[in-house]
């Protein structure tokens, strides 16, 4: 078989092996290889292939016949130096996807299932197109509980498992479709300043303008190595980090990143993702938030109450004490939308600022309550007046500021971005409706979460008495594109409905 000579491609191609070809090199003519299939790279001293999707180049300045390029991913997972020989072969379809196919046709699959596709994705024989009409086909067509249990159960045993040798982790999840809503960050230094361990690893947003680890990345740095996360849950009893580094559910971090471009949340998946984390991470209490409105994620309260049912039963299964609680999905919580606007909310919270926004407050206040009544010590009912007593001793603010010392201080400070676009009221009366997905679509398009920066500034929510021409919200974007995309959205559907004064 002929060899090729390896040449380092630098594009990172995110969570996807690629490989490069050139339309003339006598390997791609020979062994009748097309583009988007999926080969095998062969190292000649070493039986373990690296599996990578191929690309047809035609510029012999990127690969030249006889060589083949590698993406940023594959290059690393190879380990050989540029200009090494390698061979490559049609790669093996992976057995698994016959399972994929089973489910596409909607039958009902195992725990091996599950567990060997999740295997095959994280030794990338899946491309994203596989990957994706694997979560199309448990979408659509839907997952049994005992489905879900067993994909979580898979999720969580493709990765490490943490665990903090104490009886008592609490950890707290919101399912999401609530711009601002940025609860955690609160509840976490109230939390910790009680006492109570919450090691709190975070995702990233996948269809929002902001998740967490986006928003904490403000204030602080999120990409910690595990050793450093448990030095500092030892001294400060909590920490707000990404769940990346630690390679908690690492299965579940690919499929994010195939759902997050399609926007894609499906019920299954959801539970499964949540669960198999908080599980991973060592929590044996968890708080489950459901906002439900119509335009939240959740719509009805008989969806909800299906919903908390099924994390119930798989948080059950999996050993965990599970709390869901149904919370008011009608608009969006706090004033920002975007990372350095949704910071800084938090902070005037945690710093009894008289302009913080309310709501955001009261929701957290609420939560913690919950949450530090799995306290034994904690008598039911007085877990909210103990949350209170904490944020507004300064408590919270001094365990938020040791939080972000422990985990590195972002050197950068960040202003909301500088270009700016009002969003004005087109007659009086009452704000009787904010849509939540346009809001948050507004915010995305101006560039969050990746330009922390950008998002929504909101100065009307619901009920609140507007004339004509009064500032509904404002727009923030760090780039002039964005600035037009979002403008052009909020013009087309501010998002705000405004009904007659009654």
């Amino acid at each position: 078989m002929a060899t090729l000579k390896l040449r380092r491609i630098a594009i990172d191609t995110y969570k996807e092996n690629v490989a490069y070809l050139h339309r003339d090199c006598a390997t791609y003519r020979s062994e009748g290889f097309q583009a988007l299939s999926k080969i095998e790279v062969h190292n000649l001293r070493d039986t373990h292939p690296v599996v990578a999707v191929l690309n047809i180049v035609d510029d012999a300045n990127i690969v030249a016949p006889g060589e083949l390029g590698l993406s940023e991913q594959v290059f690393a997972q190879l380990a050989l130096p540029e200009g090494h020989e390698v061979t490559v072969a049609h790669a093996t379809p992976p057995d698994s996807l016959r399972a994929v196919h089973r489910k596409i046709y909607g039958e009902t699959l195992s725990y091996d299932d599950y567990a060997n596709i999740l295997q095959d994705i994280l030794g990338n024989r899946y491309s994203k197109i596989e990957m994706a009409a694997f979560l199309v086909a448990c979408a659509e067509n839907g997952m049994e509980r005992e489905e879900i249990l067993s994909l979580t159960q898979a999720m969580v045993n493709t990765g490490e498992r943490l665990d903090w040798d104490t009886p008592l982790v609490v950890d707290k999840h919101c399912i999401g479709g609530i711009p601002g809503n940025r609860t955690t960050m609160l509840i976490v230094p109230i939390v910790a300043a009680h006492g109570m361990w919450m090691p709190k690893t975070s995702s990233r947003a996948i269809t929002s303008p902001a998740g967490t680890a986006d928003t904490m990345e403000v204030l602080a740095q999120v990409n910690v190595e595990p050793d450093k996360l448990r030095q500092i849950l030892h001294h400060e009893s909590a920490f707000l980090a990404w769940g990346g580094t630690a390679r908690l559910a690492p299965a579940d971090d690919i499929l994010i990143a195939v759902e997050r471009p399609l926007s894609l949340d499906s019920r299954g998946q959801m539970v499964a993702s949540i669960l198999s984390k908080k599980v991973a991470a060592g929590s044996t209490h968890l708080l489950i938030d459901i906002p439900v409105g119509p335009t939240a994620k959740v719509r009805s309260h008989n969806e909800a109450m299906h919903l908390r049912k099924l994390f119930e039963y798989v948080g059950d299964s999996m050993g965990l004490q599970l709390e869901v609680v149904i919370t008011d999905g009608s608009q969006p919580i706090g004033r920002g939308i975007g990372p350095v606007l949704e910071a800084r909310d938090i902070m005037q919270v945690l710093h009894n600022d008289p302009q913080a926004p309310a709501d955001l407050r009261e929701k957290a206040l609420q939560l913690a309550g919950r949450i530090l009544e799995f306290d034994s010590d904690v008598r039911g009912g007085q877990g909210y007046h103990l949350a209170r007593d904490i944020l507004q001793s300064g408590r919270a603010l001094v365990k938020m500021q040791a939080i972000i010392a422990a985990q590195g201080a972002n050197p950068v400070t960040y202003a909301p971005a500088q270009l700016q676009y009002e969003v004005l009221a087109t007659h009086s009366g009452t704000v009787n409706m904010i849509d939540n997905l346009q809001l948050a679509q507004i915010a995305r398009l101006a560039g969050a979460p990746l330009d922390k920066q950008a998002g929504v500034d909101l100065h009307k929510k619901l009920g609140d008495r507007v004339e004509r021409g009064d500032v509904l919200y404002t727009i923030h974007a760090e780039f002039l594109s964005d600035f037009n995309f979002a403008k052009a959205a909020a013009t087309q559907h501010s998002g705000y409905q405004i009904g007659a004064t009654t």
